[in-house]
């Protein structure tokens, strides 16, 4: 047999087995339940909500509108404008003296203005600390600028925390893109990402299976949070929403990902060359920093997504068959998790290996842009590669 027809055989395997634990795996990835319009039988808990915001003018004003809409009757939000140079202070300060004009709402807004990064932390990862040690909640919201909140959707999510006795729950947003391209790029990093962490496996209570965070909705009960160390122990973390569910599960505290693709939206990128710079600042985090790591990456990549279709296309035998088959199993997984994790149909399945290469592209260009820079920006401050390498130790 030729080596070629080995490596057709070895990818239609992976995609097999691939297809195997997802079905297994999918009956644990629900949808958030609604919860019943009955009141709380008891004083409900306080949630705070703590937003990290910079330069997020053009984002922040319909965020923070949709929490101040929640019908959970006891909220607190605290938006915390991390040294932005553009109208996002001004903008907050413009909601908070709104919403108190308002007798329909009772929400507390609060606002906190940072104006200097002391060394050892990431900004966002500061800001949200600095928002939880003003906050009085027994439950913490962590989430981003730009996601827009259904009415119920903290009262969802409260009730199943406490029925449930959950610790950390997060929630995967519909992901709104423009365009075919940008669409079909965007949905495939969530598959991707998907296959490779399994976000199903979070929700079997084992402190030793994966854990996961999601940055459009990290709600997590307060001494579950103080207790893993909070955001100092992440302080350098590009990806602190993902390193917050792992913390979180490896510390045993029960963990659930659910799907709120009904109740929570976000425009993730507007462009695709915003997705690509906007990824290729923590990709190479992802893979801790290490180039074989980023290297095996992208060979998963070009093996396992991309050479099926070339196969498809340029082989007209047996192999063919084979790399045939293991499309098949791509576009059906690929459609499936879409409908499960955003109610999409997968109409941008054919888009799949434009997508692996331009995601393949993003990968070399964080890691050398890494390598090249010494570190790198993140929201206009540098970050030395030293100084993140020692915080994943």
């Amino acid at each position: 047999m030729s080596t070629l027809g080995i490596i057709a055989l070895l990818t239609l395997l992976y995609w097999l087995y691939v297809t195997v634990d997802v079905l297994k795996g999918l009956p644990n990835l629900r949808t958030l339940p609604k919860s019943p319009l009955t009141p709380f039988s008891d004083k409900p808990p306080l949630v705070s909500v703590i937003i990290a915001a910079k330069e997020e003018e053009t984002t922040i004003r319909e965020t923070v509108k949709h929490l101040l809409s929640q019908n959970y009757p006891r909220l607190e939000i605290i938006a915390v404008n991390d040294r932005s140079r553009d109208a996002t202070g001004v903008r907050l300060e413009e909601l908070r003296k709104w919403s108190e004009g308002k007798q329909d709402i009772r929400t507390k807004l609060q606002i906190i203005h940072i104006t200097h990064l002391p060394d050892g932390w990431l900004g966002k990862n500061h800001a949200l600390y600095q928002g939880y040690l003003q906050a009085r909640g027994q439950y913490l919201l962590f989430t981003d600028a730009d996601i827009l909140f259904a009415p119920g959707t903290i009262t969802d999510a409260v009730t199943y925390m406490k029925e449930q006795d959950v610790h950390h729950l997060t929630l995967t947003p519909n992901m709104f893109a423009r365009g075919a391209l940008l669409k079909g790029f965007v949905h495939f990093f969530l598959f991707s990402f998907s296959l490779f962490v399994r976000p199903w496996r979070a929700n079997i209570d084992n402190a030793k299976g994966p854990g996961i965070g999601i940055g459009a909705f990290n709600m997590v009960s307060r001494s579950a949070y103080e207790a893993i160390g909070m955001h100092k122990a992440i302080a350098l973390r590009p990806d602190d929403d993902l390193q917050l569910g792992i913390f979180l599960k490896r510390a045993g505290y029960r963990q659930r990902v659910l799907s709120a693709k009904h109740l929570l939206q976000v425009e993730w990128y507007r462009s695709l060359k915003d997705a690509v710079i906007g990824l290729e600042k923590n990709l190479f985090s992802g893979f801790r920093y290490s180039y074989m790591v980023a290297l095996l990456a992208c060979l998963g990549q070009i093996g396992f997504f991309i050479c099926p279709w070339l196969g498809l296309l340029f082989l007209w035998d047996w192999r063919g068959a084979v790399y045939a088959v293991a499309v098949i199993l791509q576009i059906w997984l690929y459609r499936k998790l879409m409908s499960r994790l955003m109610s999409l149909r997968g109409d941008t399945a054919y888009l799949l290996p434009v997508s692996a290469s331009l995601l393949v592209y993003t990968i070399v260009r964080s890691v050398w842009l890494t390598w090249k820079q010494g570190g790198i920006y993140w929201r206009g401050t540098f970050y030395s590669l030293r100084e993140l390498k020692r915080s994943k130790r």
